[in-house]
């Protein structure tokens, strides 16, 4: 299925370019709503998707990370045996930030996760994985 970005939802894209590596936001009963407070969900959303691509998932099954990222490798890292790093509790400009930062340096299997990011890490559910 080609990627597709939260403004554009039902347009799909594609490109002659292999798969790079993407982040899908979890947004559901949990992720992305009030209950998680001080956050700007729309704005983190939006700041991803300007710089990366991302996919808009519906519950992860893992609200108690509200909000949950997960980095997905570029198909051509997957193939080298990069597997998704998931993030919990992004709920800060910064740490939004940084992973836009990762992904756009080429994320898991190309580029180091930044240590700040590791405060986030945690294993996904195993149905998840």
């Amino acid at each position: 299925m080609p990627e597709q970005r939260p403004e554009a939802a039902g347009t799909e894209f594609t490109s002659a370019e292999p798969t790079p590596c993407r982040v899908v936001v979890c947004r559901d009963c949990c992720c992305g709503t009030p209950k998680v407070t001080g956050v700007d969900h729309d704005r983190q959303l939006a700041r991803l998707a300007e710089e990366v691509p991302v996919r808009v998932s519906d519950c992860l099954d893992v609200c108690e990370h509200a909000n949950v990222i997960v980095v997905q490798p570029s198909a051509a890292a997957r193939a080298t045996g990069a597997r998704p790093v998931w993030l919990g509790l992004v709920n800060d400009p910064d740490a939004t930030e940084d992973v836009v930062g990762w992904v756009k340096a080429g994320g898991p299997g190309v580029a180091p996760c930044p240590d700040i990011l590791d405060l986030y890490v945690f294993t996904a559910p195993r149905r998840a994985r």
